[in-house]
């Protein structure tokens, strides 16, 4: 039996038989219920225990386990601290013993594990994902979803070809401002959309870095050559294991860890899939620390139908690590005004005045003024306790989607459509050149040629 079948199959046998059970063999309710509870709980395991599953999804889960029903009974880790660490944390929180696996194999094998949350690094996570898929769980899987198309395109088709419920870590999709900022988009109120601006800046020296981590691991602790997987290979550095969003090809960097996030908005708000092109300029100009990804990134994107180039919008993507107070800019922008995500307003600010259109004999358009926030229901209990709430609602959304089976607010194909954007983004700062997508093959394409690493 698939597992939700058999969860299901086994609870309404016991309900079924309570009444019988109860009366031979002395059982009290409160004793049945707890049998009951237990073969309806869900039952999770961890791939990798690392700084975003302790920090962010760890506290979000927790928020909403007991009422769901949900246990976390496993963590797998190919370094021994981080395992040893994950398993003492975890049952420090749980209240119980928890399971540590040296690979995702050994975790897979245990017997009722229904789902698992991945936040290994960038580039395992389309391939973690399907090892997840092929052993029947579902997944909560970190973004970037993929940062090769060969990986993107393998695992959309393995999920698709599943019944499995997969989640992509994109938690600005279950962000009540983030869905009242997509109706009023797609609704036509606010009109063609002209124009994207994102940013997201720091001032972080330390930003990826783990000096005190590196200094700590051995390559006798942990399986290296399973950390590769399918890159090409290279002798063991603990930097590239615990900073690998500094190294390509185990991360792009900013374009797979930031612009993913609010790219993704672009594309749930307009319906597009993909750019058009991307061109990107940047450099490494302030951290030289032996790092290979850029601390400093500038992308422009064409967005817009495939087969109209007069029609269309550009996205503007900048990023820098020296100056900045991480306070990501996400504004849209159209003829009568614009659609702010920092103030979580919509004005007419930057719209076409009367006195402007005056001059042209055109009517002036003018947005109403608008404040998100007021548009939109508190989210669900427990994920406004405090933390972040957008990973809260998130993590209960996914666990809602385990239980009814219906899809999640981030299916497998919004991460599918970042990772395109992130790759091209990549390959455009890796070769200097204009990057195009082909519908046909889905390859990324760089001078006419399919981008390969």
């Amino acid at each position: 039996m698939k597992k939700n079948n058999r969860r299901l199959f086994l609870k309404n046998s016991l309900q079924a038989a309570a009444g019988t059970y109860v009366a031979t063999m002395g059982f009290s309710a409160k004793s049945y219920a707890n049998i009951i509870g237990a073969n309806d709980r869900v039952r999770l395991g961890v791939i990798g225990y690392s700084e975003r599953f302790r920090n962010s999804h760890l506290p979000a889960f927790l928020q909403h386990n007991k009422e769901l029903n949900f246990d976390i009974v496993a963590v797998s880790d190919i370094w021994k601290l981080r395992r040893e660490e994950g398993q003492a944390y975890l049952k420090e929180k749980l209240g119980h013993d928890v399971t540590a696996c040296v690979n995702n194999e050994a975790l897979y094998a245990l017997k009722d594990i229904d789902g698992v949350f991945i936040s290994t690094a960038d580039f395992q996570h389309a391939l973690h994902a399907i090892e997840a898929v092929k052993a029947n769980c579902d997944v909560y899987c970190e973004k970037p979803f993929a940062e090769t198309m060969e990986d993107n395109r393998l695992a959309l088709k393995t999920i698709k070809a599943s019944d499995r419920i997969v989640t992509i870590g994109s938690q600005r999709r279950s962000g009540a401002n983030y869905k009242a900022a997509a109706d009023f988009i797609q609704s036509g109120k606010f009109g063609p959309v002209t124009m994207v601006e994102l940013s997201w800046n720091v001032n972080q020296p330390g930003r990826w870095r783990r000096p005190d981590l590196v200094a700590k691991c051995k390559e006798a602790d942990l399986d290296w050559k399973r950390y590769l997987m399918n890159r090409p290979f290279e002798a063991f550095d603990p930097r590239k294991y615990l900073e690998y969003r500094l190294f390509w090809p185990y991360s792009s960097g900013m374009p797979g860890q930031w612009m993913s996030h609010q790219i993704d908005t672009v594309h749930w708000f307009t319906g597009l899939q993909h750019p058009r092109s991307v061109t990107a300029n940047g450099g490494i100009y302030m951290w030289k620390d032996g790092r290979r990804n850029w601390d400093t990134t500038t992308a422009v994107f064409d967005y817009g139908p495939k087969d109209d180039a007069t029609s269309g919008f550009q996205v503007v993507f900048m990023s820098r690590m020296h100056n900045g107070d991480e306070n990501p800019t996400e504004i849209y922008y159209s003829n009568g005004g614009e659609l702010n995500l920092n103030t979580n307003k919509i004005s007419p600010k930057g719209g076409l005045s009367e006195r402007m259109a005056k001059q042209m004999n055109m009517q002036a358009n003018l947005l109403p003024e608008i404040n998100l926030t007021d548009r939109i229901v508190k989210v669900e209990s427990g994920a406004n306790t405090g933390g972040d709430i957008l990973t809260s609602s998130h993590v209960r959304n996914w666990m809602e989607c385990m239980r009814s089976r219906k899809p999640t607010n981030a299916p497998v194909e919004a991460g599918y459509y970042h990772s395109i954007a992130t790759i091209m983004t990549n390959a455009a700062a890796r070769t200097g050149s204009k990057v195009t997508f082909d519908e046909s093959s889905q390859e990324v394409m760089v001078n006419g040629k399919a981008f390969k690493y």
